[in-house]
This record gives structure tokens, C-alpha cells and sequence, in this order.
């Protein structure tokens, strides 16, 4: 029995979003649409960001969307992975940068 919360299966069911309010869904996706045709950067290289925000943002669902993708555009394993480095290292630097607050305040208190 899968006990997951998330299913792959479900990744195909993203388009039925507009079952419950089709005007606003419809936009969404001819927007979505629109950002990832090429343009200023290639449908390999969103891809790929896209790749590193699936990971920052921790949705399995755009992660399998995203690895396909990247690969169906011609990204290699390495540049993959160093997306996903890219996101680990955002994440921990947004941690470590909010280290200045706590020591404005530990400061602030000290005077």
C-alpha cells in the first residue's frame, strides 16, 4: 500500500485545476505557457532554474516535472545537480544571512 501523501500520478491531473474555477486556471496556465517558451533564455537554461526553485520550494511534483524537463532540453546529469546545488546554497545562505538580525538585536540589547 503507498501510503505517500504526494502520488506521482497526480503531476498529470495539474491541467484539472480549472475544474473549479476555469477563468482564473485558464490564465495561470496561458501565463505558465508563456514564461517557459524561449525567449531571452533557452527552454534548457528555465528549465534548470526551474529545477533549483522546485528544490528551494520542496515540491516533489515540480522536481519530477523539472528533471524531465531539464533532460528533455539537453541538460546533463552534472548541470542538474549543480542546479540543485545552487538552490542548497540560496537556502543556506538565507538562514545565515538572517544570523545579522539576531546579532543587530543581541547588540541592541547588549548596549
Amino acid at each position: 500500500m503507498d501510503d505517500s501523501y504526494y502520488k506521482s500520478k497526480d503531476l498529470k491531473k495539474f491541467g484539472d485545476i480549472t475544474e473549479f474555477q476555469e477563468k482564473l486556471g485558464n490564465k495561470f496556465f496561458e501565463y505558465y505557457g508563456e514564461v517557459f517558451e524561449e525567449g531571452a533564455l533557452t527552454k534548457r537554461e528555465k528549465a534548470l532554474i526551474a529545477l533549483a526553485v522546485a528544490h528551494t520550494v520542496q515540491c516533489p511534483y515540480c522536481i519530477d516535472a523539472y528533471t524531465t524537463e531539464s533532460l528533455e532540453n539537453g541538460a546533463s546529469e552534472e548541470q542538474m545537480m549543480e542546479a540543485v546545488h545552487v538552490s542548497a546554497a540560496i537556502r543556506g545562505g538565507s538562514s545565515l544571512v538572517h544570523g545579522v538580525q539576531m546579532m543587530n538585536k543581541v547588540k541592541g540589547l547588549s548596549m
